[in-house]
């Protein structure tokens, strides 16, 4: 077959995507198949569909006899477009006419290439992509996201992780839900009505009917075992006299909904030694009319503190919490005690916790009581009967809490804690078992065959293991809501879990919810595992396969595959230690469901391709080795298994980590981009497209210096031709000055985010260095990947710097001034002199309202010191500088809408502004100047949506058509 280009390495509406992938990620995608369970940096569904979607099909220019120009083949592109656009929405992504649209054109380029027959029915494109399509592999797939589009797609899904968590989760979505399609589900009310039991079932209704059903089950049970650990609360006139509006009456008892607790230690001064509570805050509601809070009352008596709540319209205190870090003052005698005698208290084993406060849940909704001595008792006097003695990672980058004495996993939890996730997990055998009994006595569809999910059976066993891997998940994810990290979020009155950030933090003051009813309970859990594969279609899905493997050494037997994936990111995450949180009730859960997952104690670390120094004595240069040839061994792998006749995509996230190499401070590399190219490279491989794919939601913080991105890179590879030419260093610099600046201008135009144009630059910059064999230095040494990317970089800066030409005189001066002095004052003289240099006055600037000069200085006005009714039409000395900052001046201030109506009375000089706002964020990351930096970075994300203002036009929701009639 001759190898065609596919659409991939030629164009993507990425705004399409990049709006469906960010929207995705919004609070209302409950269904969204994440739900199921946590895991960590997951590529957004949209842009992992539209990635597959567009390797699969050919680019117009691979055929000239149907699309004889360029005209015709940017019509075709303009079609294709519009079905991914279609394709990536969150509203459509279960329309089945959408993705059979989808599917038919994979198989049309299928059909092409092989010269047969285009199928037409939808029964024979499935029948035909099942039997020429290539599977798609990942051989990272965390937490499933490729592999669900691939199937989503139509095509076999391949999927493999070393992590066992990773593995499970991504059998849930894949490989289980096909098994059981169209099956009627067994529990015994599915059969006290007929026409339930013989109605047609469609995708896997039946399965989740039964994951309900038994859940409840599951939940009655427990209730009957450890109900009595969770009691009532009883209402006293005193607990109630300052909530009237919420209705309890005195006498009556309410449904605990979660018992707030606060940790404490014995205060240092030996003339007190009161137990201090180490409180962040006293707030239990900030609420607009359901304000709450926890007043402390010394007891001097007893040496210590007790609690009232107090609602209304007061102030509550201070907490006794002092700046960053571990430092309290004792509310009794006023010692501030330091970090290192908190850690050596929790170390010794003396921290202990008090009650604080009882939410309960009344007729008109939450309530706030006082602790209870009775409920402290219970909380404590039971002993669970297995107690996960695994010990926390010491791994001071991702584990904060190991300094305070949480070094095993069951310091995590209370006592009660620990004997309801017991009590959960031993029951998912029990639940398992009646199962199978209620199967026996009904008139069922599945036989007998003798053999498991994991042996590969479809019958009733295969069945009741599967039902019970989705509760055992649903008690894992209720796990991140049920420990002594969990915390209460007073603005949304709700529990924050654990797993809020990609790390095992410390926390002082920790919300119990109650696992029977509470806030978060295990029939929330159990209903987002509902959710999650209930929104995703099954009916005509390949069955997936999500197996254990190590990417570096085990992928040869799964050949002739469509590589897409997302690889550890250098050091970022440390999936394993962090995934052993679910590991450990995964396993007490299901080692007799899926004993080849849950062998060993923790999941398996020695072999996980992450470069974490901890794990090599803090060697980072240990650590950066092992990853390297990781990877190389990885590319190697992926190398002997692709189809040569498609690319190989790989999603990349890593923020440069910037290292200084040349005394000027502009020549930088980057570790984890420079030891995955250099892996890539070594494979043969070769970079042919790049594409910035902007992930995280417009809200999103920007943390300068931290390694997060907003913005995925998607690398396009193939394999180098085996007679790639070599060429000099002078050859390469000269072609990357050629073809880096028209990329470049090309990510700007893609509204590509200031904070990741340096990443999204090494693509197409590296586009250039991998074509070539080699790139020799002057002294016959072949070029480094370090050394390249220097050259990118340095291209870059020099990019930016060009630009300003375009800009006006005054524009060009505040630049450079602004480099040199920010928004600071300088000398009069150093202005007077660069303004001779950039043909321009310091006068003339301040007549122009950019700047302000008095007695010998010079500074830029700041933006809030600008002309309040500027208009560029009446300004007889405009300035881009001036354009850029009243924008984001009106951004800040006033909202999108605002700055778009400055940015129609701008019309097309709004586009250079947007340019300058690149190159002036550019400084600000080379100075570490984060607030400012941030101003430029919101402007360019915000820019289209003020533009779509600007011109009038509807939003994509309002003007989107069906395209996808149902057919």
């Amino acid at each position: 077959m001759t190898y065609r280009k596919k659409l991939i390495e030629v164009a993507l509406p990425l705004e399409a995507i990049n709006r469906s992938s960010r929207s995705e990620k919004s609070p209302f995608t409950r269904s969204h198949p994440r739900a199921l369970h946590v895991w960590w940096a997951r590529r957004p569904l949209a842009a992992c569909r539209a990635v597959l979607f567009a390797s699969l099909i050919d680019d117009p220019s691979s055929w000239p006899e149907l699309f004889p120009n360029e005209e015709a083949q940017d019509l075709e592109r303009e079609r294709l477009f519009r079905i991914i656009e279609e394709l990536v929405r969150w509203e459509s992504i279960n329309n089945k006419a959408m993705l059979l649209t989808a599917q038919r054109e994979i198989a049309q380029s299928i059909s092409r290439s092989r010269g047969d027959d285009m199928p037409k029915e939808a029964d024979a494109i499935h029948k035909y992509l099942k039997e020429y399509a290539p599977p798609v592999l990942d051989p990272f797939c965390g937490g499933g996201s490729i592999p669900l589009e691939a199937q989503r797609l139509g095509l076999k899904a391949i999927a493999g992780d070393l992590n066992p968590v990773a593995v499970l989760i991504t059998k849930a979505l894949i490989e289980i839900p096909p098994k059981f399609v169209g099956k009627p589900p067994v529990n015994p009310d599915a059969y006290k009505e007929k026409g339930l039991i013989e109605r047609e079932w469609q995708g896997a209704e039946g399965l989740v009917e039964d994951i309900c059903y038994y859940g409840k089950w599951m939940r009655d049970e427990s209730e009957k075992l450890i109900g009595h650990l969770y009691p009532k609360a009883k209402i006293t006139e005193e607990m109630i006299k300052d909530q009237p509006d919420l209705k309890p009456h005195a006498g009556e008892e309410l449904t605990v909904m979660a018992w707030l607790w606060v940790r404490t230690v014995e205060c240092p001064n030996p003339a007190c030694r009161a137990r201090m509570p180490l409180a962040s805050s006293f707030v239990l509601s900030g609420k607009k009319n359901k304000r709450a809070w926890v007043e402390p009352i010394i007891n001097a008596g007893r040496r210590g503190v007790n609690f009232l709540v107090r609602t209304g319209d007061g102030t509550p205190p201070e907490a006794p919490k002092v700046g960053r870090g571990a430092k309290f003052r004792c509310l009794v005698c006023g010692e501030t005690s330091e970090s290192q005698y908190i850690k050596d208290e929790g170390t010794a084993g003396r921290m202990g916790a008090q009650l604080m406060a009882i939410v309960a849940k009344s007729r008109k909704g939450l309530i706030y009581l006082p602790p209870d001595d009775e409920h402290s008792k219970i909380a404590s006097n039971y002993v669970p009967s297995w107690r996960p003695e695994v010990p926390l990672a010491d791994d001071p980058r991702n584990i904060w809490c190991r300094g305070y004495g949480i070094n095993t996993f069951e310091k995590l939890f209370t006592l009660r804690q620990l004997v309801a996730l017991n009590t959960f997990s031993d029951l998912v055998m029990a639940t398992r078992e009646k199962i199978l009994e209620d199967a026996r006595i009904s008139d069922n569809p599945y036989d007998y065959d003798g053999r498991t999910l994991d042996s590969g059976g479809t019958g009733v066993i295969a069945y009741a293991d599967a039902v019970a891997t989705y509760l055992a998940l649903s008690i894992s994810r209720f796990a991140d809501f049920s420990n002594t990290i969990t915390s209460w979020d007073s603005g949304n009155t709700n529990l924050r879990q654990l797993f809020s950030r990609q790390a095992i933090q410390m926390s002082w003051d920790y919300a119990e919810t109650n696992p029977l009813h509470g806030v978060v309970n295990i029939m929330d859990a159990i209903n987002w595992a509902i959710s999650s594969i209930s929104n995703t279609i099954y009916d005509d899905a390949i069955e997936g396969t999500a197996l254990q493997i190590d990417a570096s050494s085990s992928l040869a037997s799964l050949g002739n595959a469509i590589v897409s994936t997302d690889p550890p990111y250098y050091d970022n995450i440390s999936y394993a230690d962090l995934s052993d949180f679910f590991y450990i009730w995964l396993r007490r859960s299901l080692s007799q469901v899926h004993p080849d997952l849950f062998s060993t104690l923790a999941s398996p670390k020695k072999q996980e391709l992450i470069a974490s120094p901890y794990r090599f004595n803090g060697n980072n240069d240990m650590a950066e080795n092992f990853f390297q040839k990781g990877l190389e061994s990885t590319f190697h792998q992926i190398r002997l298994v692709m189809n040569r006749e498609y690319t190989f995509t790989l999603f990349y996230a890593f923020k440069q980590r910037e290292q200084k190499t040349h005394v000027d401070g502009k020549a930088m590399a980057s570790t984890g981009w420079e030891t995955m190219l250099r892996g890539l490279i070594e494979a043969g491989f070769v970079v042919v497209g790049t594409w910035p794919m902007r992930t995280e939601q417009q809200q999103r913080s920007i943390a300068m210096g931290t390694n997060a991105l907003a913005t995925s890179i998607v690398l396009v590879c193939r394999l180098r031709q085996e007679d790639a030419p070599m060429t000099t260093r002078r050859d390469f610099i000269s072609t990357l000055k050629n073809e880096l600046p028209k990329a470049l201008v090309n990510l700007q135009h893609g509204n590509i985010a200031p904070v990741d144009l340096a990443q999204a630059s090494i693509g197409p910059g590296m586009a250039v260095f991998t074509r070539y064999s080699k790139v020799m230095e002057a002294d016959g040494s072949p070029m480094t990947v370090r050394a390249a990317l220097v050259l990118i970089n340095q291209t870059l800066d020099e990019v930016l710097a060009e630009q300003e030409g375009e800009f006006d005189a005054d524009t060009r001066w505040a630049v450079a001034w602004f480099e040199q002095f920010g928004m600071e004052e300088g000398p009069f003289g150093v202005a007077e002199t660069l303004s001779k240099a950039k043909d321009t006055a310091v006068s003339g600037m301040v007549e122009a309202g950019i700047l302000y000069a008095r007695g010998g200085k010079v500074r830029l006005l700041k933006r809030d010191e600008l002309q309040d009714d500027w208009d560029p039409a009446t300004d007889s000395r405009f300035t881009i500088w001036e354009a850029t900052q009243h924008l984001i001046r009106a951004l800040d201030q006033n909202g999108e809408q605002a700055a778009a109506e400055l940015l129609r009375k701008l019309g097309a000089v709004g586009e250079s502004a947007r340019d300058l706002a690149y190159r002036l964020y550019n400084i600000c990351e080379r100075k570490k100047w984060a607030q400012e930096a941030l101003a430029y970075n919101s402007l360019v994300i915000a820019w289209p949506e003020i533009s779509r203002l600007a011109q009038g036009t509807p939003g994509r929701a309002e003007a989107q058509t069906d395209m996808f009639e149902s057919e």
